[in-house]
C-alpha cells in the first residue's frame, strides 16, 4: 500500500493499514532520511501513547533505528506527544518518532515524525519521507534491525523518563506555586490518554477522571469536543469545581469547561491565553491562526499591535511560521495551540496550566476573563458541523463554489471571499461562513461565526442548502 502522511503523521486502522510490516517500511525510510540529512549521529527519541499495541510498535521502531546504527532514547512508559517533542529539543536529537493516532477513534494508530527543532515534521519533510518509502519498495530495500534486548544490553537503546525534563520546562514557563496557592478546584479529563496522571503530579489537588488505561477510550474518540465532555461538564456544573480541563489522546490538544459548566471552545481558550501572555506575562510577537479560527484573534492582535498571520488548517503550517518569524502564539480551531519560548508544537498540558495561571493571577473564572475581552471587542458565537456527503455531491459542490457568482448567503450580501483552505465567505459585519469539503473523507465541514447565534444557524442552514444535503 502507498504510505501517505496526513495533517500530522501517517495513520491507519490497526491490522489493516497500520501493521508491523508497513510500520517497518516507514521506520526504515525515516532512518534513511536521518542518515541522508546527517542527523543520524544525533540520535532519535521514540515515544508512544496508550493505544492498542503502541508500546510494541514503538519498540519495533527502536529495533530498526538500532539496526541502522542510530542511538535511541525510548520512553520508559507512555508519554504525551509534547513531552517527546521537548525531549528531542532538550537532548539535541536529530529527530523523534511518536506512536499515536492522537484524537482518532481507537481502531487507529499512527506514526508522527518530530524534527530536531522539537515540532511536527514540515510538509517538505513528509513529502521526502513518502518518496523514500516508495523508492525503498521499488529497490527491494531490506529493513535493517537489531533485537531490542541486544540493543538495550549494548546501550544502543536507552530507556528514559520523558516527563522529567518536560516538567522542568513547564515549571519554568508557568508559576506552579501561584496556581497551587490559589486553591482553584480543578477537574481534569485526560480521556484515558497519554496525559493521564500528569496534571495531578504537577498539581496534587487536581481531581482526575478517565485516567485508567483503556485502549477503547470508553467507546468514543479521545477528542476534547463538547459532545465528548459531558461528564466533565456535569462535574463542574455541580459546583464542586471551578474549571474543567480536557486533553486528547496524546495530550497535544486541549478542551475546557468554564465555571458555569459550559464547554469552553478552543477559540475562547486561544483568546484568554493570548491576552494573558501579552498583558500579564509581558510577551510580544506575531499571532498565527488558521482560516477556521475565531475573528476575536484578529481583533485582539489589532488591539495589541501584533502582526497577524493566517494559514490553512493544520498546525504544521503554524509550525513553519513559528520557525520563520517571532511568533507569540499560534492556534487552530481543533484545540491545537502553541506559544513562544517553548517548542513550535501543540501542547495541551501547557495550555491548561496557562489557563489556570490566568485564573490564579486574576481571581477570575474563564467565563469572566472572556467576557472582559468581549466587552471590549464584541461578542462572537461559533459553531461547526460535520456532515456526510457522497463523492459526486462533493465534487458538484466544489465546482459550484469554484465557479463564483455567489452574491448572497442567507439573504446577506457577500463582502469578500477567502479560498485559502475551503471556501470562506465574509460579510460586512465581520461574520463569516466556511464551507470545507474533506479531501480524504466523504465529509463536508461547515463553520460559521457571527455576533448572533441565530445568524450562525442561518448561515449553516444556507450552506446545507448550497450542498443539497
Amino acid at each position: 500500500m502507498q504510505i501517505t502522511f496526513g495533517t500530522d503523521g501517517w495513520r491507519g486502522v490497526i491490522a489493516r493499514e497500520f501493521t508491523f510490516d508497513n510500520l517497518g517500511r516507514v521506520a526504515q525510510a525515516t532512518m534513511d532520511y536521518l542518515k541522508k540529512e546527517a542527523l543520524a549521529a544525533q540520535g532519535l527519541v521514540i515515544g508512544y501513547d496508550r493505544r492498542f499495541l503502541s508500546r510494541d510498535f514503538a519498540e519495533r521502531v527502536a529495533e530498526i533505528a538500532a539496526g541502522n546504527g542510530i542511538r535511541v532514547w525510548l520512553t520508559d512508559g507512555y508519554a504525551p506527544t509534547p513531552a517527546v517533542s521537548w525531549a528531542v529539543r532538550e537532548l539535541g536529537a536529530g529527530g523523534g518518532v511518536m506512536i499515536t493516532a492522537s484524537h482518532n477513534p481507537p481502531v487507529y494508530n499512527g506514526f508522527k515524525v518530530k524534527e530536531a527543532f522539537g515540532g511536527s515534521a514540515r510538509p517538505s519533510t513528509t513529502k521526502v519521507l513518502e518518496e523514500m518509502v516508495a523508492a525503498n519498495d521499488s529497490a527491494g530495500r531490506p529493513v535493517e534491525e537489531r533485537p531490542l534486548a541486544a540493543a538495550l544490553a549494548a546501550d544502543a537503546v536507552t530507556l528514559f523518563d520523558a516527563k522529567a525534563g518536560y516538567f522542568r520546562q513547564l515549571a519554568r514557563y508557568v508559576d506552579l506555586d501561584l496556581i497551587r496557592a490559589s486553591g482553584i478546584p480543578v477537574a481534569v479529563d485526560p480521556m484515558y490518554g497519554a496525559g493521564a496522571g500528569l496534571m495531578p503530579e504537577l498539581l496534587p489537588s487536581v481531581h482526575e477522571i478517565h485516567s485508567d488505561e483503556n485502549p477503547t477510550f470508553g467507546g468514543q474518540p479521545p477528542e476534547p469536543t463538547e459532545e465528548h465532555l459531558t461528564e466533565l461538564a456535569a462535574l463542574v456544573g455541580s459546583g464542586a469545581y471551578r474549571v474543567g480541563l480536557a486533553l486528547d489522546g496524546d495530550a497535544d490538544r486541549i478542551g475546557a469547561v468554564d465555571e458555569t459548566g459550559e464547554f469552553f471552545s478552543s477559540h475562547r481558550i486561544f483568546t484568554v491565553i493570548l491576552r494573558h501572555l501579552f498583558e500579564r506575562k509581558g510577551l510580544r510577537g506575531g499571532v498565527v491562526k488558521t482560516v477556521s479560527t475565531t475573528r476575536m484573534i484578529d481583533l485582539l492582535a489589532e488591539k495589541f499591535g501584533l502582526p497577524l498571520f493566517e494559514t490553512p488548517i493544520g498546525f504544521k503550517h503554524i509550525c513553519e511560521l513559528m520557525l520563520e518569524h517571532d511568533i507569540l502564539m499560534g492556534g487552530e480551531e481543533s484545540g491545537g495551540l502553541g506559544v513562544k519560548g517553548h517548542i513550535p508544537e501543540r501542547d495541551g498540558i501547557l495550555m491548561g496550566l496557562l489557563l489556570l495561571e490566568a485564573m490564579a493571577a486574576t481571581g477570575k473564572g474563564l467565563r469572566q476573563l472572556l467576557d472582559e475581552t468581549m466587552d471590549e471587542i464584541g461578542r462572537f458565537f461559533y459553531r461547526r458541523i460535520d456532515l456526510p456527503i457522497a463523492q459526486e455531491a462533493k465534487e458538484q459542490l466544489i465546482a459550484k463554489l469554484k465557479s463564483g457568482g455567489i452574491a448572497t448567503i442567507a439573504g446577506r450580501p457577500v463582502a469578500g471571499e477567502n479560498f485559502r483552505d475551503g471556501f470562506k465567505f465574509l460579510f460586512a459585519d465581520g461574520s463569516w461562513l466556511l464551507i470545507r469539503p474533506s479531501g480524504t473523507e466523504p465529509v463536508l465541514r461547515l463553520y460559521s461565526e457571527a455576533g448572533d447565534p441565530a445568524v450562525v444557524e442561518e448561515f449553516l442552514v444556507a450552506a446545507r442548502e448550497l450542498a443539497g444535503i
